[in-house]
């Protein structure tokens, strides 16, 4: 019996055939999704063109101020965040809320308006506050790792001289 060998060439041509009965083709048709689903987040968070309102909602206390946040916890939500809002009522804000702790860095395309950001470490104590103007691509970020970030509207934390070292305190929180 003759054995036949086939030039690369060949090989790749006859493998193209059957794609979904070889585990290059397994893998191939794998990627694709991973691509498919990859960019449909992408064009979903681009294709977005108002605020999102209906998130689930937490409050927060600062001392004697109860804050009625929203929370962003899903990769997406924390990329829109409070992006194409025209105005918040004083009292709310929106806590992004991460899996782990890490350096968080936030900027502000597609935010109107102009608003601080408070990053919060796991007890819920603020490790530092950084202002941030509405439209830009400047990267504010924490000092420490954090698992949570606070925006707030601008000068909202300095009114109220909340500080870092500030202890929020809320169900999110572990103690």
């Amino acid at each position: 019996m003759n054995r036949q060998t086939f030039s690369p060439q060949t090989w790749a041509k006859l493998t193209s055939y059957l794609p979904y009965f070889s585990l290059a083709g397994c893998l191939r048709s794998g990627l694709r999704t991973l691509l498919l689903l990859a960019s449909g987040l992408a064009l979903n968070v681009w294709a977005q063109t108002g605020p999102q309102l209906q998130l689930p909602r937490t409050k927060l206390n600062a001392g004697m101020h109860v804050l009625d946040v929203q929370l962003a916890q899903t990769p997406e939500q924390r990329q829109i965040g409070l992006m194409w809002r025209k105005d918040m009522p004083q009292h709310e804000g929106m806590l992004f809320v991460f899996e782990q702790a890490a350096q968080q860095c936030f900027w502000m395309r597609n935010t109107l308006i102009p608003l601080s950001a408070a990053f919060v470490a796991d007890d819920g104590s603020i490790v530092n506050i950084a202002d941030m103007k509405p439209q830009s691509d400047d990267s504010h970020c924490s000092e420490k790792p954090v698992r949570f970030v606070l925006e707030m509207n601008v000068g909202w934390f300095a009114k109220r001289q909340i500080k870092a070292g500030y202890q929020l305190s809320g169900t999110v929180f572990k103690r």
